[in-house]
């Protein structure tokens, strides 16, 4: 017979096999949109990539909410736990040992049962609370601010032709993210090259940047201050943003779009009549704080539009 193990197995295989399915069927959905509408009518086109991004986001959070739900209903832990002690208590009787031998291993057994079951109760009960916690984090992700915004960004970009780039989250997302874009025009900066080279045009231009900057008392910055602060962007992952782009855009000599979820795109160094640069700017992405993504020409699945 087969055991909770199994069952569990195959219960998942079973859903992703049907997640794999309906992303097929709704790629089969998303080309019907895309000949729906003619190659001319823009308005159209985009009215239908607006529409495939939510459908694709909907499903993957869906697809995540019910992985979520199988893992609560097939724990099973606890259950395949029970009875082995109860078993050897049961069999106590049938030792060859005298009435007060038998009375005693009886009562310790007993006793071995009974905090066996309050460890099994407390056990089905961390499991319990654990799945709980798994599933409400499941339903609360599909409401979260960091899922609206990257839908938000998502279907910005996808009228655009293009997509996320991921970048990591470890300080330096800012410059990797700009070495990335600079790549695509074969032209290669490295985060430290990128680094130095901010630090030093602000150092040559503390009059475009001090004015901006403040100590955490709220004070306005001393030429101590103002050093420390280019000298810790230089050596260390400290993280970079608005300031740091328009000294970018400066040294670089090229425009850079940051394109958010709530607003229009911020553009610095709009001036450059070099190939603009173009980052997205997130503020929930991460626990740890705001995160920049370089971004790519959007992968179709299947043909593009007619």
């Amino acid at each position: 017979m087969a055991d909770a193990g199994d069952d569990k197995c195959d219960a998942e295989a079973e859903l992703l096999q049907r997640h794999k399915k309906e992303r097929k069927d709704l790629q089969s959905e998303i080309q019907k949109l895309k000949h729906s509408v003619s190659k001319d009518n823009k308005k159209k086109k985009k009215e239908i990539t607006d529409k495939i991004a939510l459908l694709e986001a909907e499903l993957d959070c869906r697809h995540e909410k019910e992985l979520a739900d199988l893992k609560l209903h097939t724990t099973g832990a606890p259950q395949k736990l029970a009875g082995t002690v109860d078993e050897v208590v049961d069999k106590v009787g049938v030792l060859g040992v005298g009435d007060n031998e038998e009375s005693d291993l009886g009562q310790q057994a007993q006793k071995k049962a009974s905090k066996a079951q309050k460890q099994r109760a407390k056990k089905a009960a961390e499991d319990q609370e654990r799945e709980d916690r798994i599933r409400e984090q499941a339903i609360e992700n599909l409401t979260s601010s960091r899922h609206l915004e990257a839908v938000k960004i998502g279907t910005l970009l996808a009228h655009r032709g293009l997509q996320i780039h991921e970048i990591t989250s470890d300080g330096n997302c800012l410059y990797a993210a700009i070495s990335h874009q600079l790549k695509k025009q074969q032209l290669m900066c490295t985060v430290d090259s990128l680094r130095g080279r901010v630090a030093e045009y602000m150092r040559s231009n503390p009059e475009e940047f001090m004015p901006f900057l403040t100590t955490e008392s709220g004070e306005p910055f001393s030429e101590e201050d103002f050093e420390k602060y280019c000298h810790e962007l230089e050596t260390t992952p400290a993280w970079g943003g608005q300031l740091e782009i328009q000294a970018l855009a400066q040294v670089l000599k090229v425009p850079i779009e940051v394109i958010q979820s709530e607003g229009p795109s911020l553009v610095s160094g709009e001036h450059f009549t070099g190939s603009p640069i173009v980052l997205t700017y997130y503020r929930h992405a991460y626990g740890l704080g705001e995160h920049y993504h370089s971004v790519e020409d959007r992968v179709e699945t299947e043909e593009e539009f007619t």
